[in-house]
Parts: structure tokens; C-alpha cells; sequence
């Protein structure tokens, strides 16, 4: 062969390799699954972010979120009390399905005290597929070894155990998580970093924003889960002197405390956002804004409006709650859906974004919100959004425009057109009994379906039923 031709032949098969090269990371990237973001707060009213019309308590950065990408008017999360909701969120499934429908008391010698083993969270389902997976804040899914964090799915953790905690370093001092006896002392333990407890110097908001970005400038070359799981606004109601001198026009001590802590997540929000510009991630992280529950009005001054009821309650301000998402690659920019959707939907969404492989055993209760939200499916993504409270003998259905209300034990189903009273203070059983039979009969469908509590909750303490019993509703003038 002549070396000219040599040299044409070599050249011609150095092209191809280039060429398969190039177009093999060009198949790599459009098949990458985006990153995942998830803010969840703890006790935000529906009415205390400015997107859902939130006057006094600026929230630009929240805000943001849906301005920028998709906000949602009829976002509901599974259960109106923080930890079954959590649970809900991270296992895509109704948490009655499996027993997880209380409020778990911290006992870190009960193994059978949270999210059960049976489940898959959302990071161990991720983390097959390779994603990085990290948890920031608040946990409430068990306070055992066995459902640490580490040990369901995730890689990193920076936070608390429990279902809540106290803001300011200097009361943080109880080293030993697993020494704590109860829920109260649970609120005065160190923050653990993974496993090991560190002293904090920070309000406890701002060394979760701050953990939050370290994980996304750490695991940015590669997909990533991040939960940013708020403990804020919480009680206990806490703030520093930073936040609280943005309120002064605020004379309610209780609202202007519960606005300062609002205020710093919207901070740290901002931080967050700001971390993904400077890193170049933003098209490529699929974010998502939502509370774990109402707002308990009458304890952290939130505001629900104008929906009826709080945290806890079947009535829409229980578990209906401000939700927003953005993805600039896919989502159209300052768009609203009206239809119906659930936290569940978060697992499903980003399931079906990567190559998860689900158990069939355990179907989700989720549905992948992409179509939906890009116009591409005009149908409703649920049949049916659900509710029981199982110790109260409470329920809950809406189906379209339509609410099925059981309020209190024993009682008579109560039914509400929501797109004509949001509040739900026309009760229509009589007018209209055979949508309310529909949707009695929805309910009994799914009842059957579910099973009982597999453990019992901090409304079963001793403490708890006293302290209840001091407030009740004929003494504080208040609803339960």
C-alpha cells in the first residue's frame, strides 16, 4: 500500500471513531435523566407563599419556582399529619397501604417504629439506577438503625431523626440521638452528619440551606436525589433577630416569628437556585416546592385560607397545599394546572424519567406529571384523590370538582362542589345523593385495599392524651 493511501485510509477510520464517539455521548446526554430536587417545609399554611396570593410574608425565591415553571392549585399530599405524608412521599404509595398511618413516636430501640423494610423509598430506587442521594433536615420515617437514612437509600444525611427539632445552637445538647427518651428531647439533639452528631453554630434553617448546597456542588458531575426536608415552620416557633427584623410591621408575636422562619427557608431557597445558575444545572434538575401538610393555624399562626381547617383535618386545609415545579428543559415557564394532583406523583414522575425498575408487587399510587403538565394528556391524572384517618374513623374523596367528607366518627358524609365553594360550607348529600353514593362507594372500594396501623403514634402517649384533654375544644374555643 501507497503511503498516501495509507495515510487517506488512516484518516478515514480516525473520522469514524470520532464520529461514533461524539455521537455516542450525544445519546448519553439526551438520555440522562435530569437531577432531582425536592423542598418539602413542615406546617406551611396554603396561603403563606406569594404565589398563592401571600401579602405579608415576601417569599421572591419560592416564588420563583412557579413564576419560572408550573404552579399547581390542587396539590394535595397523602395524609394531613407530617409523617405518614413523608411517607406517602417517599415510597409514591399511599401510606395506609402499609400500615404507616401515624405520627411515629421516637424510640430508637422499636424497630417496628417506621417506614417498614418492605417499602422502597424513593433513594434506594434511584440509587440502583446510579443517582447520588441525599437527605437534608427533617426525617420522621423512624428513628431505628434499621431506618436511618443510610440504611434506606440514601448516601448522605445532615439532619434530625425525629419530627422535629429546636432552631438555635446553643440548645441543641444532647449528643447521643439514640439516648433520647422522647419526642420533646428528641428536639435537643445534635444534628447528625450521616452517623456521627456534630455542633452546629448556625440557626438551624440556615445550616440546612448551607448543607443543602454543599451536596449539590459536591455530587454535581453526576445525577442526583436531593431531599431538602425543612423542619421550618415547625413549632417550636423560633427565629433570629436577622429574620425577625424584616416583620416589625407585624404585631402578632406568634404571626411575626412563624413569618421570620418562612422567610429564611425563602432565603435558603434562594440559595439554593443561585448554587444551580452558578453550576450550570439548572436545565437539567427537575424541582419540586411543596408542604408536608396545612398549616395547624391555631399553633404557628399560619393561614390556610381560603380553605377550611388545619393540619390534621380531612377539610382541604388539612392536606391540600402549595405546590410548584420547575424544569426549564421541559416544563413550559409560568404555566398553572387545575387539575388534581399528589406528592405522590414526585416518585412516579421521575421513575418514569429514568430507569427505575418498580415492584410490581407494589404498584405506585403516583402518575408521571411530564404529559400532563406539557398538554400532551387533557385527562384528569387521578380518578380519585384519597384520605383516611384511620384512629379518627375520618374521610376523605375528591373526584373531579366533587368532595366526599366523613368529619368525625360515626358521622354523616358531608359533599362539597370545591370549584364553586372552596371552603366547603355548602354541604350538598341532599341535593345531589347520587354523586355522594359514587363516591361512598370509591371510598369502600379503596378502604378495602388498605390495612390497619402496624405501630402506635404520639397521640397514644400518656403525655399526649393529657395534654389533649387540658385543650379541649370547649376550654381554648378551638376546632380539633
Amino acid at each position: 500500500m501507497r503511503p498516501l493511501q495509507f495515510l487517506i485510509l488512516t484518516l478515514s477510520f480516525t473520522n469514524l471513531l470520532l464520529a461514533t464517539s461524539v455521537n455516542v455521548v450525544a445519546q448519553n446526554q439526551a438520555v440522562k435523566p435530569p437531577n432531582l430536587i425536592v423542598i418539602m417545609t413542615d406546617d406551611l399554611g396554603y396561603a403563606d407563599v406569594g404565589f398563592n396570593g401571600c401579602v405579608d410574608i415576601p417569599t421572591p425565591h419560592i416564588d420563583s419556582i412557579a413564576n419560572s415553571g408550573v404552579k399547581f392549585t390542587n396539590a394535595y399530599v397523602s395524609y394531613s399529619v407530617c409523617g405518614p405524608s413523608r411517607a406517602g412521599f417517599i415510597t409514591g404509595r399511599y401510606s395506609q397501604r402499609f400500615g404507616f398511618e401515624r405520627n411515629p413516636q421516637y424510640l430508637p430501640s422499636d424497630p417496628n417504629m417506621g417506614l417498614p423494610l418492605s417499602e422502597t423509598t424513593l433513594a434506594e430506587a434511584l440509587g440502583k439506577t446510579g443517582y447520588r442521594c441525599g437527605v437534608v433536615g427533617k426525617w420522621h420515617l423512624g428513628a431505628h438503625q434499621n431506618h436511618h437514612p443510610l440504611n434506606r437509600g440514601f448516601h448522605e444525611f445532615y439532619g434530625h431523626l425525629g419530627g422535629g427539632h429546636r432552631y438555635l445552637p446553643e440548645d441543641l445538647t444532647l449528643e447521643d440521638s439514640a439516648a433520647a427518651s422522647s419526642e420533646n428531647e428528641s428536639y435537643r439533639t445534635l444534628i447528625l452528619n450521616d452517623r456521627t452528631p456534630v455542633k452546629t453554630s448556625k440557626y438551624l434553617t440556615d445550616e440546612f440551606s448551607d448543607a443543602a448546597v454543599r451536596f449539590v456542588e459536591k455530587n454535581k458531575e453526576q445525577s442526583f436525589f436531593l431531599f431538602l426536608s425543612y423542619n421550618a415552620p415547625h413549632l417550636p416557633l423560633q427565629a433570629t433577630p436577622k429574620y425577625l427584623e424584616r416583620f416589625n410591621e407585624i404585631k402578632n408575636p406568634k404571626r411575626k416569628t412563624y413569618a421570620a422562619m418562612v422567610s429564611a427557608v425563602d432565603d435558603g431557597v434562594g440559595q439554593l437556585l443561585e448554587t444551580l445558575k452558578e453550576n450550570n444545572l439548572e436545565q437539567d434538575t427537575l424541582l419540586f416546592f411543596l408542604s408536608d401538610n396545612g398549616g395547624p393555624t391555631t399553633k404557628n399562626a399560619s393561614r390556610n385560607n381560603p380553605l377550611r381547617g388545619n393540619k390534621g383535618d380531612v377539610w382541604e386545609g388539612g392536606f391540600r397545599v402549595p405546590f410548584a415545579a420547575r424544569w426549564p428543559a421541559k416544563f413550559p415557564k409560568g404555566s398553572v394546572y387545575d387539575l388534581p394532583v399528589s406528592s405522590l406523583d414526585i416518585f412516579a414522575t421521575i421513575a418514569a424519567l429514568s430507569s427505575v425498575k418498580l415492584d410490581e408487587q407494589r404498584p405506585l399510587d403516583g402518575v408521571n406529571l411530564v404529559p400532563y403538565v406539557r398538554g400532551e394528556i387533557q385527562t384528569p391524572p387521578h380518578n380519585a384523590i384519597y384520605l383516611r384517618k384511620f384512629d379518627q374513623q375520618r374521610y376523605a374523596i375528591r373526584r373531579g370538582d366533587y368532595k366526599h367528607v366523613v368529619p368525625v366518627k360515626g358521622g354523616k358524609s358531608q359533599l362539597y362542589n370545591l370549584k364553586n365553594d372552596i371552603g366547603e360550607t355548602k354541604n350538598l348529600a341532599l341535593q345531589e345523593p347520587d354523586t355522594l353514593a359514587e363516591l361512598e362507594a370509591l371510598r369502600k372500594t379503596w378502604s378495602a385495599e388498605l390495612i390497619d396501623p402496624i405501630f402506635l403514634g404520639l397521640i397514644h402517649l400518656p403525655s399526649f392524651q393529657k395534654k389533649q384533654t387540658r385543650k379541649t375544644p370547649e376550654k381554648t374555643g378551638q376546632k380539633k
